[in-house]
């Protein structure tokens, strides 16, 4: 069907008509994008036109009008429709009548509809009251009655709006800036709001509203494009969900990727944060621009008088070679010659950080579409305004995308053209792979009096995770790709395995300190081989902090900073001369042998809380006091099934388990009988912890039968939020045979869940083993738990029963 056949049918056949018309366009699957919404607009102009025309027969002095998305012709599936019913004053009561005639054929479609009945006067009033009708009025369209009278409206609200720029543009743009705050950047968002997050469609309307203003005009390479982008998923989202929604959730993503025909959900999501980046990109020159022209319009006036008239000349200082600040804005010398000057892209985004100033984008677009590539290896001035522009800090960040929104930064680095707007799908991470690399690097620039080598540690965290574009782990990837990366940016041999033991081994301190137990020599020795040295050691320990830190809240705390403290304390030892002491089982203190001599007595458990606000060695840890914890120290009379009691006690009462260690306590000459010994280390979900004397008579009731543990858990697993149509990864269980010569480690990885580990407890407790210790590591809705475990001698598990074992708890978990 022809966009003339669909709107033949839709006047010969009235409501009925449209509304078959309009389905059979939304239903077409060769037209879609900008040919379909000009169809979907112009097939609901001739249906309204009609609509109008018949109803306002004989009426003068009145106009149906389209604003808004409507008046830009900007209609998707489930769009609203912004109509006005402009009037001349005449008969209120004729103009009523048709307001209702326009109105209901709409409403009775189930169409929703923005509409108002309003004079030239009173518009032009409510345009004055509220920014948001003045925006709308500025893309005013006629569709049918009085053209004149829209003509006129449309003059005088475009000259109001030009008259007013100085004082509306401001407000205009506190505007922009609280709706990003509430909904954020939308090229980071895993669900985005297309339209409200910043550098979504509702900033495009801003920069068309600062366009009208004649104060200021948008960048306009790629900006239309990413417009289009943005309002063909908006489109395919509609379809998909036959609802108007701007929210592109998770569970609709494969759907809308599939509808614009592409590969899946992480290229839809790369190109919707490509257009983001974009629209947000223009959106800070648009807005700085507008700040320069208000801040030269106030000044002016009173320079011209000081100067009799004559035309002030903006300053210029210099800040580097060929580079200047003029005007609050880092441009390039006149004398600057980027075509013979390699080097100067990098020199003066290095001056622009470290000033604190934007680029000027005339500056940018210069040297993109002039300078020459630079030789292999990089002199050293490039390495070092390379370094100098990763340790300027926060500056550095918006300096990098100025470079980036005209394609220097791939120039510069190839690899980084793969990890560019690459989404991440885990709610711990905020950023995508290319912004976490930056943040990475401000968060190092914190940390370069730590170490040695600051210039080793900023390149480190920019390419740490320069993998993730690559298929398999991103480490070992990543570490192929630094060698190379490095080598051409010009660090010499030594240098290069530096960068590329960092990358490789990004991981290594603040996994090993949260999943493996530091006492087991084991640990320490194998950290110690991979790391090499205490120069590389101490460049790692402060690039795991600051990757931590740029990933996201849930990443670092003190508990994992003070673990990885002491491991990198302990390693340190090693790598000077040190052997680690196989450990010796601790003398009870006088607390643990009170708690051990009443269990005895009475035949139950007793227990203990006590907060931990410092780090075992008494050593501040990162991050601030902040409590690190609360110890819980449990003696049980020795008897089956203690594991899985304990946990299953704790997650009811919504304490999350850290680390728990478990043991046979020697009791004193004289006093008979077992007792297990548990040392965890536990924090609250939320909340204040609960009494130890209600934790205690829990635990009573779970061993001895009359607590069900299980059924609480699993009417609290039902009631666990979940997220509508995602279905989380299977659970893996590894052994690592080499983790540890006193005990055989045993990880889980699985989908954190209330009872978790009083499931494994109870598998393992099944299985005949005894647990060691355990520690527990959580981020996001991922749990790593790794487990240190015996058989009943005590002594690690035979390579065949460890992977029986490994399979079983793989299958219950599964189950």
């Amino acid at each position: 069907m022809t966009s003339t056949d669909a709107r033949n049918e839709a006047e010969d056949s009235g409501p009925g008509g449209y509304a078959a018309a309009r389905l059979r366009l939304l239903q077409e699957g060769a037209r879609s994008g900008p040919p379909r919404r000009a169809a979907l607009a112009g097939l609901t102009d001739e249906w309204l036109s009609g609509l109008f025309t018949a109803a306002a027969a004989g009426l003068r002095g009145v106009s149906l009008v389209a604003v808004g998305g409507y008046g830009r012709g900007e209609l998707s599936p489930r769009s609203d429709l912004d109509l006005l019913l402009l009037h001349d004053g005449g008969d209120s009561a004729a103009v009523a009548a048709l307001a209702d005639r326009v109105w209901y054929p709409v409403w009775d479609l189930g169409l929703a509809l923005d509409h108002s009945v309003r004079t030239p006067g009173e518009a032009r009033k409510a345009a004055g009251d509220d920014l948001k009708v003045q925006l709308g009025l500025l893309d005013a369209r006629h569709l049918a009655g009085d053209l004149g009278l829209t003509a006129a409206l449309r003059t005088t609200v475009l000259a109001d709006w030009r008259n007013q720029a100085p004082a509306r543009l401001p407000e205009l743009q506190e505007l922009c800036a609280a709706r990003a705050a509430r909904q954020g950047e939308l090229q980071y968002l895993l669900e985005p709001d297309l339209k409200e997050a910043r550098g979504g469609l509702r900033d495009v309307t801003a920069l068309r509203a600062v366009a009208a203003s004649w104060l200021a005009d948008a960048p306009r390479e790629g900006l239309d494009d990413a417009r289009r982008r943005l309002l063909d998923v908006r489109d395919a989202l509609h379809l998909a969900t036959g609802r108007a929604t701007d929210r592109l959730a998770l569970q609709e993503q494969d759907q809308v990727a599939a509808g614009l025909g592409l590969l899946d959900a992480d290229t839809l999501l790369r190109q919707v944060y490509e257009a983001a980046r974009v629209v947000s990109y223009a959106s800070d020159v648009t807005w700085r621009e507008v700040g320069r022209v208000l801040r030269s319009r106030s000044v002016r006036p009173r320079l011209r008088a000081m100067l009799g008239g004559g035309r002030p000349v903006a300053e210029r200082s210099p800040l580097a070679e060929g580079v200047v600040e003029q005007d609050g804005e880092v441009v390039l010398a006149r004398a600057a010659r980027p075509e013979r000057d390699p080097v100067l892209p990098l020199r003066a985004a290095a001056a622009a950080a470290q000033a604190g100033l934007p680029l000027s984008l005339h500056a940018v677009r210069r040297m993109a579409g002039s300078v020459r590539p630079l030789p292999t290896p990089w002199p050293a001035e490039a390495r070092q305004e390379l370094v100098t522009l990763l340790g300027s800090g926060r500056p550095t960040v918006e300096v990098w995308e100025a470079l980036e929104a005209e394609g220097l930064i791939t120039r510069l680095l190839p690899d980084w053209e793969r990890v560019r707007c690459r989404p991440q799908r885990n709610a711990v991470h905020v950023w995508t792979v290319d912004r976490h690399l930056i943040e990475t690097a401000v968060r190092a620039s914190e940390f370069t009096r730590r170490v040695s080598r600051p210039d080793l540690l900023l390149v480190a965290a920019l390419l740490h995770d320069i993998g993730k574009g690559w298929p398999g782990n991103h480490s070992v990837a990543g570490e192929i790709i630094v060698r190379d990366v490095a080598a051409r940016i010009g660090f010499d041999r030594a240098d290069v395995a530096v960068l590329s033991t960092l990358v490789r081994h990004h991981l290594l301190l603040v996994e090993t300190a949260t999943r493996r137990d530091l006492d087991d020599p084991a640990t320490v020795r194998a950290v110690a081989d991979a790391v090499g040295g205490q120069s590389t050691l101490h460049l790692l320990h402060a690039l795991t902090e600051a990757d931590a830190l740029a990933t996201g809240p849930a990443a670092w705390s003190s508990w994992r900073g003070s673990l990885v403290a002491d491991l990198v304390r302990r390693v340190a030892a090693v790598l000077a001369g040190d052997e680690p002491d196989e450990p010796e089982t601790a003398a009870p203190t006088a607390e643990q042998e009170r708690l051990a001599i009443e269990a005895v007595a009475t035949g139950s458990p007793v227990l203990a809380l006590r907060a931990q606000t410092e780090p075992p060695a008494g050593e501040q840890p990162p991050g601030g006091p902040e409590p690190l914890g609360v110890e819980l120290l449990i003696a049980v009379p020795d008897q089956p099934g203690v594991l899985p009691a304990v946990a299953g006690v704790l997650a009811t009462h919504r304490l999350t388990v850290r680390t728990a260690e478990l043991r046979s306590l020697d009791l004193p000459d004289g006093v008979d009988g077992t007792v297990l010994l548990l040392d965890w280390r536990v924090a609250a979900e939320y909340g204040s912890l609960p009494q130890a004397a209600r934790l205690r008579a829990d635990l009573v009731r779970a061993l001895d039968g009359s607590l069900d543990i299980a059924s609480r858990l699993a009417e609290r697993d039902a009631a666990y939020p979940r997220r509508r149509g995602w279905v989380a990864p299977p659970p893996r269980v590894s052994v690592h045979p080499a983790a540890s010569r006193l005990a055989t480690v045993i990880e889980v990885r699985a989908q954190d869940a209330p009872g978790l580990l009083f499931r494994i407890g109870r598998a393992l407790e099944d299985a005949d083993v005894r647990v060691r210790s355990a520690h527990a590591s959580t981020l996001g809705a991922n749990a790593v738990d790794a487990f240190y475990v015996t058989g009943p001698e005590g002594a690690p598990l035979p390579a065949e029963e460890a992977a029986s074992v490994a399979r079983k708890l793989e299958e219950m978990l599964r189950g």
